[in-house]
């Protein structure tokens, strides 16, 4: 492929590069065709990851992109808490001079900028808003853009090209096949995950639970997936399935380790979900999806492609409770105090047609590799 954007020259003799890309399991989905982009142009080099925990949970062994992993330690913009997270300062200090390239896949650079550039990185590329200090090389962050093209614009400001658009993590189909053995699984896996970081992105339990019951009265065993913050609406779905059909429902949400969690997801035929997290970490393994989004945030999040995976779009443009315009979104947009579901008009039934399309037109995922 060709370099994205203004894209740059690769640096000379490059042998550590860090890449700082915190925040959730949708954000690092995101960074990760850009971890692959910035390997394949500088194949001799060692790439460290500067995250957040989940990242090496989710990574390491699945990807052949990141060599090393750093935990974030707690910094405005950069990472706003964690229990045991390493000294900001004692951070600093000791990787400070260790890159010679530093990447900033973190935002629009207000606060990500001037973090990186105290590690003292020979070169430096990322994004900058108007109000960020800008980079060696740099370019404008404007947030409508998808943010998998954004990573693979910065990694193209290093000459590095993309190889890939879907991130890609690797399952094995040993540890497929051992996860519908331990679920008790014959036929078809149905994996929902019924959360998302903000409420007004989540589709509600009972329509979930709909599209649960659909599936499980269609013979498809159902794996609820999710962490603790998704118990509630696991709990909602599970009391909406009725009773006989529990033998084949079920309910992993705040038990399953996020180290599992790509396993799962793997081993399921289709994933229904909001845009979240799982559903980003399911396009990656390989497994079909249906996803119900914001329109906004398919810009900046949606899937490709359209034989693996299927979009529902809602079209709200202003709040249902205050009026506001809720089309003006970023790191300068106004937010209004109200947390309304946004993507509740999309039905169950336009869910249920995509899943019954995608089981009867993609095969079982293969195991993904590089």
């Amino acid at each position: 492929m060709e370099l994205i954007g203004n894209g740059g020259e690769r640096f000379e003799d490059v042998r550590e590069i860090a890449v700082l890309r915190g925040g959730g399991l949708g954000d690092l989905m995101f960074a990760v065709p850009a971890l692959e982009a910035l390997a394949a142009a500088y194949p001799e080099a060692r790439i460290t990851l500067l995250g957040s925990p989940l990242a090496p949970a989710v990574l390491r062994g699945r990807t052949d992109a990141v060599h090393a992993f750093e935990e974030l330690p707690v910094a405005p913009g950069v990472r706003d808490g964690g229990e045991g997270a390493p000294d900001l300062e004692a951070f600093v200090a000791r990787l400070h001079g260790r890159f010679d390239l530093a990447v900033q896949v973190h935002g629009g650079g207000r606060n990500s900028n001037p973090f990186l550039l105290r590690l003292g990185a020979r070169h430096t590329v990322g994004t900058a808003t108007e109000d960020a200090e800008v980079l060696e090389r740099w370019v404008r962050y404007v947030y409508y853009q998808h943010e998998v093209l954004r990573g693979l614009e910065v990694a193209s400001l290093a000459g590095a090209a993309p190889v890939t658009l879907d991130p890609r993590v690797r399952v094995t189909d040993d540890e497929r096949a051992a996860v519908r053995a331990e679920l008790g699984v014959a036929g078809r896996l149905v994996a929902v995950h019924p959360g998302a970081t903000d409420p007004r992105r989540r589709w509600s339990p009972e329509r979930f639970a709909a599209v649960v019951t659909a599936r499980l009265d269609a013979g498809d065993d159902v794996v609820l997936v999710g962490d603790a913050s998704d118990v509630p609406a696991a709990q909602a779905i599970r009391g909406a399935v009725p009773t006989a059909l529990h033998d084949h429902l079920h309910d992993r949400t705040g038990t399953l380790p996020l180290s599992q969690l790509p396993a799962v997801l793997a081993a399921a035929d289709v994933v229904v979900g909001d845009d979240s997290g799982p559903r980003h970490l399911a396009v990656a393994v390989g497994t079909p999806t249906v996803g119900v989004f914001w329109f906004g945030n398919v810009v900046n999040a949606g899937p490709f492609d359209r034989g693996r995976h299927r979009v529902h779009l809602s079209y709200v443009t202003r709040c249902p409770v205050c009026g506001i315009d809720v089309t003006q979104v970023g790191w300068t947009a106004e937010r209004c105090a109200h947390d309304p579901s946004y993507v509740d008009e999309v039905t169950p039934d336009a869910v249920l047609a995509d899943v019954a399309d995608l089981l009867a037109t993609t095969a079982h995922p293969v195991a993904v590799g590089p």
